[in-house]
């Protein structure tokens, strides 16, 4: 990958450059700050760079049109696509380039400034020509109300309809798609997966002969690690039948054919109460939406034998990007955040608080024993990801296409600065459905990091 001390910095010369440069550069301040000022360079499509004092990655506009194309009309959206087809690009880090969506953010937050931006980027060179290499397979185009099950099974399929073999360029071997744990922050994506699935396991306490419940159990790594490992019976259940048939042949592959039965089932359509020892749902609660909240808990709690254990991991939202309420109207109205990921990534996604999905478990039914924080967890995972994704480039290009490929990768890069800065959580929290009052956990938790 180039980085920005690769790139040449000339001194830059106003009379040097044309209308068109010195617009760009001058919306770019307003933008930015003077490039003394900015953490990052920027080089033009004319080979000019401007140089900043401490640069951290260089954003490279590659045609007159770009900042225009990039931010006119405003929105993360219209910034994303930018990069994803091209007309901006980034050399250097793509995870510190995402403090550029920060500061636009904060310049939408006024609708004074918002107009101010849009009235500037209107004098800058309009676009005359069609984007190239676009890839329009990769829109979603969902005819169903989002949270109904028709609704989620388009959603999911969307997500991954990608295909098996473009996750397995950058997961691990299990394909474990969720955040990984990891004991010093060292270990390689594959051992703090394996690591993850044990956590998991012994939080549970799982003991030969339970029957687990995996809600929406992925590509099976979690179901076919807890029947190999702790001998119990596992069902898991997933919406993608690319994922179901994979999970199918892993178990077979390990041997535990007989123990993990794999359906593609919705949550919402299992009727057996009480039927299960222990559940599981690891990266699915941000996908359920706050309208469903407190079905997807009620669900479980009936699922869920008296005294069993139910262990929820998922995203929480710690610290929004912009405010609630009404200071943050004009930001949601012009910038809009999360429409990219929502557009491009999966469809129906939301993230809730944890004191909000903490409170819905327990309005359920559910007594909450134990709460930890993955956190910093997830901003390695991601990074460990975007990093395998980035050595397979020209294999992912030729599966999903150029434009795919680079959605994912700000996606994915985007992500982990949310989690570095605490905008995002990753919450593993342990509820229990307990017996006339009666909780058969132990006391402490020296078991689950015995030996």
């Amino acid at each position: 990958m180039n980085t920005p001390d690769t790139l040449p910095m000339p001194r830059v010369e106003p009379q040097a450059l044309d209308a068109a440069a010195l617009a760009t550069r001058a919306m770019l301040a307003r933008l930015f700050g003077p490039p003394e000022r900015r953490s990052f360079a920027v080089r033009l499509w004319n080979g000019v760079v401007e140089a900043a004092a401490e640069s951290r990655f260089t954003l490279v506009l590659r045609q007159p049109a770009a900042l225009r194309r990039m931010l006119f009309p405003p929105s993360e959206l219209r910034a994303a696509e930018a990069f994803i087809h091209g007309d901006v690009d980034v050399d250097g880090d793509l995870e510190e380039a995402a403090v550029l969506s920060d500061r636009l953010t904060e310049r939408m937050r006024s609708p004074v400034r918002a107009a101010r931006v849009a009235a500037g980027l209107l004098r800058l060179p309009p676009a005359h020509r069609a984007r190239s290499g676009g890839d329009r397979r990769y829109r979603p185009r969902l005819r169903t109300a989002l949270h109904t099950r028709r609704g989620d099974r388009a959603a999911v399929r969307f997500h991954y309809d990608l295909g098996n073999d473009f996750y397995r360029l950058w997961l691990d071997p299990r394909m474990v798609y969720s955040c990984a744990y990891f004991a010093t922050g060292t270990e390689d994506i594959a051992t703090a997966q394996l690591a993850k699935l044990d956590h998991i396991c012994r939080k549970l306490r799982l003991k030969p002969g339970e029957r687990l419940l995996d809600i929406g159990c992925g590509w099976g790594g979690l179901v076919v690690h807890a029947a190999r490992c702790y001998g119990v019976e596992a069902l898991g259940i997933t919406l993608s039948e690319a994922q179901a048939e994979a999970a199918r042949r892993a178990a077979a592959e390990a041997g535990m054919a007989d123990r993990c039965r794999i359906e593609v089932r919705d949550y919402r359509e299992l009727t057996d109460a009480a039927a299960f020892d222990k559940l599981v749902s690891v990266g699915m609660i941000e996908h359920v939406g706050r309208a469903r909240l407190a079905t997807y808990f009620a669900q479980a709690f009936r699922l869920l034998k008296p005294g069993g254990c139910f262990l929820n991991h998922g995203i929480v939202e710690l610290r929004p990007r912009v405010p609630r309420g009404p200071a943050g109207w004009p930001a949601r109205l012009v910038w809009r955040p999360g429409r990219f990921i929502g557009q491009y990534i999966f469809p129906g996604g939301e993230l809730l608080g944890p004191a909000e999905t903490i409170a819905a478990g327990e309005a359920a039914g559910f007594e909450t024993r134990d709460v930890e924080s993955l956190r910093e967890h997830y901003a390695l995972t991601l990074r460990a990801w975007r990093r395998r994704l980035e050595e397979r480039r020209a294999e992912a290009c030729a599966m999903v296409g150029e434009p795919t490929y680079r959605a994912w990768r700000l996606y994915l890069a985007s992500s982990a600065r949310q989690f570095a800065v605490g905008r995002l959580g990753l919450l593993q929290t342990l509820f229990v459905k307990t017996d006339r009052g009666e909780c058969r956990l132990p006391w402490s938790r020296a078991d689950l990091y015995a030996a």
